[in-house]
Formats: C-alpha cells, sequence, structure tokens
C-alpha cells in the first residue's frame, strides 16, 4: 500500500543513494527487487542494511553468466523503472545498458546514479560524498573558520544523490505515463550540489556572501543563527533570522536589543560574544524549558540517541525500533488516510515477489 503502490522497480545493489532510495520509494509502495550478486557481505544483517534494504525482496544473480543475465533482463521487461549506481560502462560490459533493456522495455525509466555523472575527465574515478562536495564549493562553504567540515553523507550522497535520481525518476515516469516512452537518468552529485547552492550563489553575485567561512548569514557568521555552548558542555541552536524572532530572542536573554542592532554586521562579533557569555549560564535543557514558550527559535542540539525521545518526535511517530538496537524511521512525507506509508522494516521472499511479477 501506499502512493506509489503499482510501481515496479528494478534495483541493481549499490552504496548510498541507490538503497536509500529504494527505502523511500518502497516505504511509499513501490514494488522494488534488489539484485544482489552472490557472495556479496549481508548487509541485511547489519545495521545499514537493516533499515537501508528494509521492504523489498532481494535476489542473487550472477550477472556475468547469460542465464542469469536473462532472468535480470526478464525483470527488466516488466518493470517500470530500474536505478543502478555503478560506473559508466559497467551495465553495458554486463549487457544490461540502456539499449538492450529500452529494447526489451521501450516504456522503462532507466536510472543511473554516480557521483561524477556518465561523462566528463572524472567520470571513471572513485569518489564519496566529501569529494563531490570538495569540487562545487559546499565543502569549502560549511563549517568553522578553520576548517570545513564534511555534513554526515547528507548533502551529495542523500540530497544530491538520492532525491535527485528519485526526481528523475518519477518526472520520467509521468512522461512514460503519458508517452509510452522511456527515458534514461544521469543523475549525478556533482550536478545536483550546484543547484542546492542555487541560493548562495545568488547572494554571491549580488557581494553578499563571502568566501571566510562563518562569516555569514548562514553559515555561524550571525550572532542569531549559529550554536551557543551552555554551562553543562552542552548546545543550543538559535535560528531566529526574522526581526520579530530577534527580537524574542533579545528578550528571553534579558539583552537590549538597541546594543546589538540585527543587521549590524560590524557588530556582529561583539553581539555573539554578549549572546555567548549569556548562554553559559544555564544548562542546555535550562534553556530549552526557558524558551519552550518563546517564539525565538531557540533549540536544544541533541545527540542522535536523545532525538529518539524528543516528544515532538514521539508525537508524531517519527521513529519505531527495529529488534533490540536499531531505530528506522517512518516514511516521509506524509500523506493522507487512503494513501498509507509504510514504517515497517519488512521482509520479502524473493521468489514470491518474481512470480508476482510473472503475473
Amino acid at each position: 500500500m501506499g502512493i506509489l503502490s503499482g510501481i515496479r522497480i528494478v534495483e541493481f545493489d549499490a552504496l548510498g543513494p541507490v538503497p536509500f532510495l529504494g527505502m523511500v520509494m518502497a516505504g511509499h509502495g513501490a514494488d522494488i527487487v534488489r539484485i544482489v550478486r552472490p557472495g556479496a557481505p549481508v548487509m541485511d544483517k547489519l545495521a545499514g542494511g537493516i533499515v537501508l534494504h528494509r521492504n523489498r525482496a532481494s535476489v542473487e544473480l550472477d550477472l556475468k553468466k547469460p542465464a542469469d543475465r536473462d532472468r535480470a533482463l526478464r525483470l527488466i521487461a516488466t518493470a517500470d523503472a530500474l536505478m543502478e549506481g555503478f560506473r559508466p560502462g559497467v551495465m553495458e560490459r554486463l549487457g544490461l545498458g540502456p539499449e538492450p533493456c529500452l529494447a526489451a522495455n521501450p516504456g522503462l525509466v532507466y536510472g543511473r546514479m554516480t557521483g561524477w555523472g556518465q561523462s566528463g575527465p572524472l567520470a571513471h574515478r572513485a569518489g564519496h560524498d566529501i569529494n563531490y562536495l570538495s569540487i562545487t564549493g559546499a565543502l569549502g562553504a560549511i563549517g568553522p573558520a578553520d576548517r570545513p567540515v564534511a555534513p554526515l553523507n547528507l548533502v551529495a550522497d542523500y540530497a544530491g544523490g538520492g532525491m535527485f535520481l528519485g526526481f528523475g525518476l518519477l518526472a520520467a515516469l509521468l512522461r512514460a505515463r503519458q508517452t509510452g516512452r522511456g527515458s534514461v537518468i544521469d543523475a549525478a552529485m556533482c550536478d545536483a550540489v550546484p543547484v542546492l547552492l542555487s541560493l548562495f550563489h545568488a547572494f554571491a553575485g549580488l557581494g553578499s556572501w563571502s568566501d571566510n567561512r562563518e562569516s555569514n548569514l548562514l553559515d555561524g557568521g550571525a550572532p542569531y543563527y549559529r550554536c551557543y555552548r551552555c554551562s553543562d558542555g552542552q548546545f543550543v541552536a538559535v535560528g531566529a533570522l526574522e526581526p520579530q524572532f530577534y527580537a524574542e530572542l533579545m528578550s528571553g536573554l534579558g539583552l537590549d536589543q538597541a546594543l546589538y542592532p540585527q543587521d549590524d554586521r560590524a557588530n556582529w562579533m561583539m553581539a555573539q560574544e554578549a549572546i555567548a557569555g549569556i548562554f553559559l549560564t544555564r544548562t542546555r535543557d535550562e534553556w530549552a524549558t526557558h524558551f519552550a514558550d518563546r517564539d525565538a527559535c531557540v533549540t536544544p542540539v541533541l545527540s542522535l540517541s536523545e532525538s529518539f525521545s524528543a516528544p515532538h518526535l514521539l508525537a508524531r511517530g517519527v521513529f519505531e525500533r527495529h529488534g533490540t538496537t536499531t531505530m528506522a524511521t517512518a516514511a516521509a512525507p506524509r500523506f493522507d488516510n487512503e494513501t498509507p506509508s509504510s514504517t515497517a522494516a519488512e521482509r520479502y521472499d524473493a521468489d514470491q515477489a518474481i512470480a508476482r511479477w510473472s503475473r
């Protein structure tokens, strides 16, 4: 069940954005079969696999063997879409590139996920999230003044990779439904990250963004958009961008806003020091309680484990425990009761799934 119920996708086992997107789409009802090479590590028994591989069947195929390659092609022939995350040319060498797949299924949406893209001087080079962030300028803009900081693998890998591939798949599926013609999608993280940076490119073009970290509006330079240490060594996050929220922040801290005008960049450092000194007088949780009823955009910086018991997230059912140690997240976004999404980390029998596809 779900908004994507009836959509069939063949997913070739990969790392990063491909299984992430598979998890997201399966959570919304897409019928996905993962093709896994024999002898591959059984990720389903590890924390990452338990979460990222949930809600879909897996079938082991040795794609170097003609019989297994033909079996994969039969699955593809009945699918709406395919997604793979190999380096350019790998699927072609296996005999499963776009040409034979679209010959078998003219309406197929063929999604290709890479870091560097299908062309260009780096197309055949290895890379990871941090590398795609580095050459697009994103990594250089994130972190304290003295060094860049990798923002986990959330930006290039999951946002720039999984979400852009997902948009491409769904857009091409809409066109295929209208025209009967399939598409080949070249989803590259090094293409997507600059799109995510569009606002900052605009700021820079207007002369309102500096290449120096911690000197800008949204990179920790502004005293009203950064994190502050509290007396217990924990932190609060302050996001009081709009004037009314800044006024609430200063009032809540007992500071005279007239001494620290919000838009006076020349006095940002002085304002930071004043605000930092006040936050050091109480613990993080004391500040969270203090600002609970104020629209000052002040929230506690929680650890991953603490987030599982955050009252707002509990109320919305954001997390569920899988087994004894692993937390799984509910599908997002949410749809109405007519199109429920799955939060269960379910397991599917591969033979039953393939038999269902054959009907």
